[in-house]
């Protein structure tokens, strides 16, 4: 059934993403904000606004009554969640169902299978992907035990995690203890589910995944991406195709990836993230993002597709408009997240009001942003101001246009780091391409001048 309207139960930047894909496809789009988003530029954007409660998130973009309230009060046909918030929620898409409301994602049983970790290696294993060796931990002990089976050193992450909150290294026996408690402190922090697993940490390892597209029947894969340069766990810098990577091993993860689709009877836009290990030539499946995932620009920018209005598409019901032959990948894309973060004092956040925002434009360069002059950085949310993309008919050539892009960015009355972000479009690794994980905590270890993020709260972009 064609959707007519639709709520947006996000903010920031993807609202705006998303409500031009509604214009696009002529459907109304109405925008569910939080009292600290009722004068922002997605507010302004939308076809209609409704307020869904205070500034926190718990009171507002995370409350499942109060998003299904607002659907049912603007008689929205579906409820597109974005990223982050609730787009990975079943409840929320179960109470949907419930209400005759249509969900823009895949389905709860999807969203089940792929959002508690353990569940995604379980059925990643079933479609026949490697994993990464690891085993579930509910004490210290448990954990010395496997953790001793698999070798040293590990990684300890939270069976509901995201975003690197409940995930700690661990080099020695000595250290399991204290981490598994810290670990298992965040995880119930952040998701209230303190459960925590353990697996082998890859020393030599890139972070590399493969957006799909499924009808519930069918998927097909949309080509690869690079997202190994990260901090705290976060991604910072993504590119597409991943550079650097042998061919056959490409199209096994895309294989892979397809597989797991299938076998999910997954409907909707999903990324399969895979660890590569490079001493070993071979690939792990990592998880499932059973949602758009902020860094979808710059598959788009390579393929040409619009995936919000797949997604939506997809969400009425119908086959997939694509077979894997008519998908061809065009050129190289990269993508710098610019972050109101103070990349010298371990990526604080710097909350604010934006005084002068000017983004650069020109041929290649894409931005996606909710940011204007004058506009509040509130202290509740994610830092992400803005996703500067470039294509170009190579990578260097995509470079050179990121490298121009970032010197005319002009962001100020807030730190940003978009220093940090031209320092590294200047790093021999990333010049060369195929960095490894390991790369960016040894980048700013030896990285001496962070004056491009220090300059008394304001920053302009160069």
């Amino acid at each position: 059934m064609p959707i007519q309207r639709l709520l947006i139960a996000n903010r920031g930047e993807i609202a705006c993403r998303i409500i031009r894909s509604c214009q696009k496809l002529g459907i109304e789009s109405v925008l569910a904000v939080s009292d600290a988003d009722l004068n922002a530029l997605p507010a302004r954007q939308a076809d209609a606004v409704i307020r869904i409660g205070p500034a926190p998130s718990a009171q507002s973009y995370l409350n499942i009554g109060a998003i299904v309230q607002a659907a049912q009060d603007v008689g929205a046909d579906a409820v597109h969640p974005g990223y982050g918030f609730l787009s990975e929620n079943a409840a929320l898409g179960r109470s949907l169902m419930a209400a005759g409301i249509v969900f823009i994602g895949p389905s709860p049983a999807s969203l089940d299978a792929v959002g508690d970790k353990l569940s995604a290696r379980s059925h990643a294993l079933a479609a026949g992907l490697p994993v990464v060796p690891g085993a579930a931990v509910s004490s210290a002990a448990e954990a010395l035990t496997a953790a001793q089976a698999i070798g040293f050193p590990i990684l300890l992450k939270a069976v509901s995690g995201g975003g690197g909150r409940g995930m700690k290294r661990v080099e020695s026996a000595e250290l399991l203890a204290a981490a598994m408690s810290m670990a298992m402190a965040e995880a119930e922090a952040a998701f209230g589910d303190a459960r925590v697993y353990l697996e082998s940490f890859v020393a030599a390892g890139r972070h590399v995944e493969v957006q799909i597209l499924g009808d519930g029947e069918q998927a097909i894969h949309l080509g690869d991406r690079d997202c190994s340069i990260q901090r705290r766990y976060q991604k910072l810098l993504e590119e597409a195709p991943a550079p650097d990577l042998d061919p056959a091993l490409r199209q096994a993860m895309a294989t892979a990836a397809v597989d797991f689709a299938r076998h999910l009877h997954y409907r909707g836009a999903g990324t399969v993230e895979f660890l590569v290990d490079c001493q070993r030539q071979s690939f792990y499946f990592l998880e499932m993002n059973a949602r758009i995932q902020v860094e979808h620009p710059v598959t788009e920018m390579i393929t040409g597709l619009d995936l919000v209005e797949e997604q939506i598409l997809l969400a009425e019901g119908r086959p997939l408009r694509y077979r894997q032959e008519d998908i061809h990948c065009h050129g190289h894309a990269i993508e710098c997240r610019i972050n109101a973060e103070d990349s010298s004092r371990d990526f604080q956040p710097s909350p604010g009001t934006i005084v002068q925002a000017q983004f650069p434009v020109g041929p290649g360069i894409r931005v996606d942003t909710h940011v204007e002059s004058a506009l509040v950085i509130p202290p509740w949310y994610d830092s992400l101001l803005a996703k500067i993309i470039c294509h170009g008919s190579d990578r260097n050539q995509a470079i050179i246009r990121m490298q121009t892009a970032l010197a005319n960015l002009r962001l100020s009355g807030v730190q940003t780091n978009t220093g940090l972000q031209q320092r590294l479009l200047l790093a021999p690794e990333v010049l060369a391409g195929g960095m490894q994980t390991s790369f960016f905590p040894a980048f700013m270890q030896a990285s001496t001048d962070s004056s491009a993020d220090n300059s008394g709260g304001r920053h302009d972009g160069h």
